[in-house]
């Protein structure tokens, strides 16, 4: 099971910098569907990338139908999209023989209209409130990756980890701190 990030179109470098860190610390694969709206050297991008770059796995396709067409009978793609009336929490994502795939819009048009209709069983909505016309594309990214590796149990990732110099290091053995009334303090 692989899960993969896919941007279609994207226009913003921090956005996509910001995916592509998500990606690298969530084993993520990302794909990008030409055009894009940068460089991928872009200054921007890389310093929202920060040095992660080489942990990330990242396909380029020349445009959707050339995406389209690397899906196998395996995998599972869902378009993320403010007009859906599913929500992203409302799929298993935990068939281990299956890719999932999640696809996202350009920041300024989203997916394109008859894709949408295309696979309208696969339109996926992360909640909102009238608001706002859309979340922010790399948080809205990272809400939906994670929740797929919730559901995963969220394989080949550290659940905890231990610094030498941890804040919290002192606390880490004390079988008190799990048993006390946080309601208390």
């Amino acid at each position: 099971m692989t899960n993969h990030i896919v941007l279609f179109e994207p226009l913003m470098p921090a956005n996509t910098g910001n995916i592509a860190r998500t990606c690298a610390g969530t084993e993520t694969v990302l794909d990008l569907i030409e055009p894009l709206g940068f460089q991928l050297d872009n200054k921007k991008m890389k310093r929202a990338g920060l040095d992660y770059w080489d942990k990330v796995e990242i396909h380029k396709h020349d445009d959707l139908k050339a995406f389209l067409e690397t899906l196998g009978p395996n995998d599972e793609m869902y378009l993320i999209s403010k007009f859906s009336s599913k929500s992203y929490t409302d799929v298993d994502y935990t068939d281990e023989n299956k890719n999932y795939y999640f696809v996202f819009g350009k920041e300024t048009t989203g997916l394109p209209e008859t894709f949408m209709r295309e696979y309208y069983d696969r339109n996926l909505r992360i909640p909102m409130s009238n608001h706002i016309r859309a979340y922010n594309l790399s948080n809205s990214a990272a809400m939906v990756i994670m929740e797929a590796l919730r559901q995963q149990g969220f394989p080949h990732l550290e659940k905890s980890h231990h610094y030498e110099n941890d804040k919290l290091k002192d606390d880490y053995n004390r079988h008190e701190r799990y048993e006390r009334n946080l309601g208390d303090e």
